[in-house]
């Protein structure tokens, strides 16, 4: 299960609307086919291992990330595939929130005589697929917000400027995020004010679909877009039901803060330099108001601290804190 996930994970990023899946196919002579779901429309990771397997599939083991589905969307069912190749065991990490399958693709291998085992390693396998599950349980994509700052919290100099705050290895960490993302989204003000590619370019993997809220000028780089409007839940709502899982929001401050304070923000990555303003007139991570008191100030819980070159990288989640300060 552990190399199935790992399979997983190296195609996250390609396979939206369809989860990330890997599968591990171990035949009764020990021989170990490995496979990962392909880009939408193509195969699924199940099917993959099957296929390489060939006629050695009859009596083995499958391990798979996820459920096998049971329903014919633009592939056929994996499990119909499953039952077909002779498969005597299948272990899954966990059942899929798809109302399309969940359990039913487990009763479905069970019924046909299969021995089934599920939820193996299901926490790494739930933590790997966070994005996809909340996608399948609230119809929204799983917002991750990239946030960058001096140590003095500003974002842009007084005069507008703002390239480059962090150093090569923090930006290289931001085409990482980019790459397994499958749309990226900025405000308009972003792409008139900076003029952003929003393509992967320091990192391998494949470039997410962009999406400008507002309208992105002529001849912007960030062409061809995808332009939106709207109230911002209504605009998670289309995007969630075109097959956008996880969604990178890279800003600027007004969409930044809008988001922050509607609550839609699942994941914060701040990536703070060893730098300082030094005092007023800089653009804060978040425009509009601020929280009045004390007793409004958002709190969240910090998950992961990480040193880039000279940078930090800050994860932060929402949710109370394990201790106040």
């Amino acid at each position: 299960m552990r190399r199935a996930v790992a399979a997983a994970d190296g195609v996250r990023g390609s396979t939206a609307p369809n989860p990330w899946v890997g599968a591990v196919l171990v035949t009764p002579g020990g021989a170990v086919h490995v496979g990962a779901t392909r880009p939408a429309g193509g195969l699924h990771a199940e099917i993959v291992a099957l296929d390489s397997a060939g006629q050695a599939a009859v009596g083995a083991t499958l391990y798979t990330t996820l459920e096998p589905c049971c329903h014919h969307g633009r592939t056929p069912p994996c499990t119909d595939a499953v039952i077909e190749a002779g498969v005597a065991r299948v272990v899954v990490g966990m059942e899929d929130p798809d109302p399309l399958v969940a359990g039913q693709g487990l009763a479905a291998l069970r019924s046909a005589g299969l021995e089934v085992t599920a939820g193996v390693a299901a926490a790494d396998v739930a933590d790997q697929l966070e994005s996809y599950i909340h996608h399948r349980r609230t119809g929204r994509p799983f917002v991750t917000l990239k946030l960058a700052a001096t140590l003095d919290g500003g974002t842009a100099a007084p005069d507008g400027t703002s390239q480059w705050i962090t150093g090569p290895e923090a930006r290289a960490d931001g085409h990482r995020l980019r790459a397994r993302c499958d749309a990226v989204l900025v405000g308009a003000g972003t792409v008139r004010a900076d003029d952003p590619e929003l393509t992967v370019r320091h990192v391998q993997g494949c470039n997410p679909r962009r999406i400008v809220l507002g309208t992105a000028p002529p001849g912007a780089r960030v062409h061809p877009c995808r332009q939106v409007s709207g109230p911002l839940p209504d605009v998670l709502a289309e995007l969630g039901a075109e097959g956008v899982v996880d969604l990178l929001v890279e800003g600027g401050p007004t969409v930044a803060g809008e988001l922050h304070r509607a609550g839609l923000v699942d994941h914060y990555v701040v990536y703070m330099a060893p730098a300082l303003f030094g005092g007023g007139g800089a653009a804060g991570l978040f425009g509009g108001p601020a929280a009045a008191t004390m007793e409004e100030l958002w709190r969240g819980r910090i998950t992961a601290v990480a040193r880039l070159g000279p940078d930090l990288r800050v994860d932060l989640r929402p949710g109370p804190p394990s201790r106040g300060t």
